[in-house]
C-alpha cells in the first residue's frame, strides 16, 4: 500500500471531507453495511446502466490488488450490483473494497465475508449481463465526480474522494485539520470557562 494512502486511511472522512469544505463527498446514504469497516486505496471506476453488472465482473478481472471498486449504478435500489459470490471474489483478489451508488445482495453472506462494502443498502433482485457498461473512465458517483486513480477513502460517516491531482495538498490540510481539532480539545476538554469562551467566540463571528 502506498505510504499516502496509509496516511489517508489513519484520517477520519469528517476531517478530510472539512479539508476539502464538503466538495468531494458521496451521497449521505452511501454507508459502509458494518460500521466497522474503513477503506482507502485508488479508484477503479465502473459505469453502468441500471440492471446490469457484467461491467462489474470486468473490472474485478481488471482492478490491481488494493484498488478501490467505485460503481455508478444510478442509485437505482431494486437490482444488486453484486451479492456475496462475487464480493468474495474481489476479496479473493485483493481488491481494496466496493463503493457503489447502488445496493447488493446475500447481505448475510456479504457480511461474514468482513469485506468493506459501502452502498445505498441492500435488496434481493439480482442484475443481468447485457454487457453494456464502462470501466476505468470518468464517472459520477453518489454525486460526486470520481477519476480512475482518485483515492477513495471511507468509514462509518461515509466515502470521499480526493482528486488525484490534489492529494498531496489535501493530505497536508487534513493533517493540519487533526492538529488543530487535538489542540482545541485539549484547551477546552473538562474546562467550562474554557466552553464558555469558545462558544462565546463562535457566536460572536
Amino acid at each position: 500500500m502506498e505510504n499516502i494512502i496509509k496516511e489517508f486511511l489513519s484520517i477520519p472522512t469528517t476531517c478530510i471531507s472539512d479539508a476539502v469544505d464538503g466538495l468531494n463527498n458521496l451521497h449521505p446514504a452511501i454507508k459502509p453495511l458494518k460500521d466497522e469497516y474503513k477503506l482507502a486505496g485508488r479508484a477503479f471506476t465502473v459505469k453502468i446502466p441500471v440492471g446490469e453488472n457484467l461491467s462489474v465482473l470486468k473490472a474485478i478481472s481488471e482492478a490491481k490488488p488494493s484498488d478501490i471498486l467505485v460503481v455508478d449504478a444510478k442509485g437505482d435500489q431494486y437490482r444488486a450490483i453484486a451479492g456475496d459470490f462475487v464480493v468474495g471474489m474481489a476479496q479473493t483478489l485483493g481488491i481494496g473494497g466496493l463503493v457503489v451508488d447502488g445496493v447488493i445482495r446475500d447481505i448475510a453472506g456479504v457480511k461474514a465475508l468482513n469485506y468493506p462494502v459501502f452502498s445505498r443498502g441492500t435488496t434481493v433482485a439480482a442484475s443481468g449481463k447485457a454487457g453494456v457498461g464502462e470501466v476505468n473512465v470518468p464517472i459520477s458517483c453518489g454525486g460526486a465526480p470520481v477519476n480512475p486513480g482518485d483515492i477513495i477513502v471511507g468509514d462509518a460517516d461515509g466515502v470521499v474522494v480526493i482528486p488525484q491531482a490534489r492529494e498531496q495538498e489535501i493530505l497536508a490540510n487534513s493533517l493540519a485539520k487533526i492538529k488543530k481539532d487535538e489542540a482545541r480539545e485539549k484547551s477546552i476538554s473538562g474546562n467550562p470557562e474554557a466552553i464558555r469562551k469558545h462558544l462565546s467566540q463562535l457566536l460572536s463571528k
